[in-house]
């Protein structure tokens, strides 16, 4: 028995990660090249390096918590806080936390969206990092930035899979004061 050559992309994490990412045309309309993340997490192997990513980038930083954004925040932002042996707390969209919380509401290209997050979810002086799976337009980022400074705690630095910078997320992110630490990005919407 001979084992399995190695994949050549393992020594390149970014192209890997990249090459993993679905694209989804004319999704959810026209126009629209949906970037789907699903494929890094069915593949075991792909999904290992993706976190290791972020594990490499945070290990020696030491923040406190990890904040991940409604959904797929949830996502990488628990298994990242798992592997750091730090807490992570959710930021909800409105509605579906049972304790006590703050919001912030945030426009949308059409209308807007509100999201919250428990009072006691951290601590004044608590350095966090916020984590989602893409950024596009950077409205939700933004808001868990703002709930996150509300309750007294630093975003350390906003984390994302795939940036969209056509769409001036990352931009607007930037200039607001927030650093950020994206593994691969996608031109086109």
């Amino acid at each position: 028995m001979s084992l399995p050559r190695p994949d050549p992309l393992l020594d390149r994490p970014t192209e890997l990660i990249r090459s993993t990412i679905r694209t989804v045309p004319d999704w959810p309309e026209p126009g629209v090249q949906f970037r789907d993340i699903t494929p890094l997490l069915q593949n075991p192997r792909v999904f290992r390096v993706l976190i290791d990513q972020f594990v490499h980038r945070y290990f020696d930083v030491r923040p406190d918590v990890i904040a991940g954004l409604d959904a797929r925040g949830f996502i990488i932002g628990s298994v990242l806080a798992y592997e750091l042996g730090i807490g992570f707390v959710p930021i909800r969209k409105k509605g579906k936390l049972p304790f006590t919380t703050v919001e912030e509401t945030y426009e949308l290209e059409y209308g807007s969206a509100t999201v919250e997050l428990h009072t006691d979810a951290v601590k004044a002086g608590d350095l966090v990092v916020l984590v989602d799976d893409l950024i596009a337009t950077g409205g939700t980022m933004m808001a868990g930035k703002r709930l996150l400074e509300k309750l007294g705690a630093t975003v350390l630095e906003g984390a994302a899979i795939v940036d969209l910078p056509e769409l001036g997320g990352s931009d607007r992110l930037r200039e607001a004061g927030l650093p950020l630490f994206t593994l691969v990005d996608f031109s086109g919407h």
